[in-house]
């Protein structure tokens, strides 16, 4: 490379400048947060943490199917407060802006829609530990197969 070439690089602004990782409260997720958290502390990026809730189920139509569903609610919202104080925490701690969003729905049609929000560089989800998406597709074979980030899975 000459010295013409090296205008062309600029140091340091090379690496993603916002990551976004997909947040469920189990093990691969939160293995997942810590690897985003440290992506975007090494990059210095913004890291946008999704937690995806299920829309309510046919299961809550039946007799006694309202106070299960607001049962299932305030124990979906006590985690999502939780999990909103742990990633700002853990920003806070390793100095990086970190913003929480909290969707309902579909968690590819919503990881892909914050995504597309803010203009992730980079997604990262944790491995699917259920039997079953060995033959529907994960998430992330899901993200994966949308071709408009690069993903990271983490096992």
């Amino acid at each position: 490379m000459d010295s013409g070439d090296e205008a062309f690089f600029e140091l340091g602004t090379d690496g993603p400048k916002v990551i976004l990782v997909g947040a469920d409260d189990s093990t691969t997720s939160i293995r997942a947060g810590w690897y985003a958290l440290g992506l975007a502390r090494r990059q210095g990026a913004r890291l946008v943490v999704v937690f995806v809730t299920p829309m309510a189920t046919m299961g809550t139509a039946g007799p006694g199917g309202a106070a299960l569903a607001v049962a299932k609610d305030e124990a979906l919202a006590a985690t999502a407060a939780d999990m909103r104080e742990r990633a700002e925490s853990a920003g806070r701690e390793f100095g990086i802006s970190v913003t929480f969003e909290l969707r309902r729905g579909d968690p590819f049609a919503e990881i892909s829609r914050v995504a597309d929000e803010y203009r992730a560089d980079a997604i990262v989800v944790g491995a699917s530990t259920k039997a079953g998406h060995r033959f529907v597709g994960s998430l992330a074979v899901r993200l994966v197969r949308a071709g408009k980030w690069p993903v990271t899975v983490v096992p």
